[in-house]
């Protein structure tokens, strides 16, 4: 019997930002870690296999997802682009990964959905996964697509997902906004893997953030999971107040869960 809840596992994304944080843990984590990207990939790690793949392709995702039993999707638009990009990389490409993974009866998906999906409620209130989104942004937008995607596709055809709405994944807080939707890498790596060992997730919705003191979200409705997050940002609160000051409750970096992607304008204007 293996030691692994999965033998095989994609990573998708591996060369973006929090794919290269999750490659040394997901390879410890398997037999047999297929990892891609749009972009060149180096392996790294001795049981690493790498692909060139883009997720507009639904031919290239039917081949990436043979032969595995859990991906963690990490690829994608990653910030607010044109409906164009966003389209084809976030709804499209979504779409024809959940296609691979039927086709190849792949029984878990963890993904990185986003709090863009909730961008619109003022931050005086504290939500949870049962809210009605209010996306911000075209990016929001194909999360919230996402998001519906994972539970059609669990519903009908019984793939396991776990989306995680990640708030702000960075190595430390920036700004007075971070200090309330800071996920640190550490917290990251320990959420994925909480989310791959966990039993009977259906589909799940749990928010990405660290053990902050200033709280954006609550998430009652993903205890199963067994996430225990350890950082907290308030440790960089004096820092970014010595840098930034004090700000206005009114700038919208902080009037909104989403920040500036709330304020901005359409983004193909």
């Amino acid at each position: 019997m293996s030691k692994f809840k999965y033998n095989n596992i994609l990573l998708t994304g591996a060369a973006g930002a929090l794919g290269k944080q999750l490659r040394k843990t997901l390879s410890q984590n398997c037999n047999l870690l297929k990892i891609s990207d749009k972009e060149k990939l180096q392996k790294k790690f001795e049981n690493e296999e790498v692909n060139l793949a883009d997720l507009s392709s639904a031919e290239a995702m039917i081949h990436l997802t043979k032969n595995i039993d859990c991906v963690v999707h990490m690829g994608g638009q990653s910030i607010e682009g044109s409906w164009n990009n966003v389209l084809n990389s976030n709804i499209i490409g979504m779409y024809n990964l959940y296609e691979g993974c039927r086709k190849n009866n792949v029984k878990r998906v963890i993904w990185a959905s986003s709090v863009h999906t909730v961008g619109f409620y003022p931050r005086s209130e504290v939500i949870d996964s049962k809210v009605t989104p209010r996306p911000d942004s075209n990016y929001g937008l194909s999360k919230v697509f996402g998001e519906s995607l994972a539970q059609y596709y669990w519903d009908k055809y019984k793939i396991e997902t776990v989306s995680v709405r990640i708030y702000s994944c960075l190595a430390e807080p920036k700004d007075h906004r971070i200090l309330s939707t800071w996920l640190s890498y550490d917290d990251l790596r320990s959420l994925i893997l909480a989310s791959i060992n966990s039993s009977n997730v259906q589909h799940s919705i749990i928010f990405g953030v660290s053990n902050n003191d200033s709280v954006l979200i609550d998430n009652k409705y993903a205890k199963h999971i067994g996430y225990k997050p350890k950082d907290n940002a308030e440790e960089f609160r004096s820092l970014i107040e010595k840098k930034d000051g004090f700000i206005d409750s009114s700038d919208p970096l902080v009037t909104t869960h989403g920040g500036y992607f709330a304020s901005s304008g359409h983004f193909d204007d």
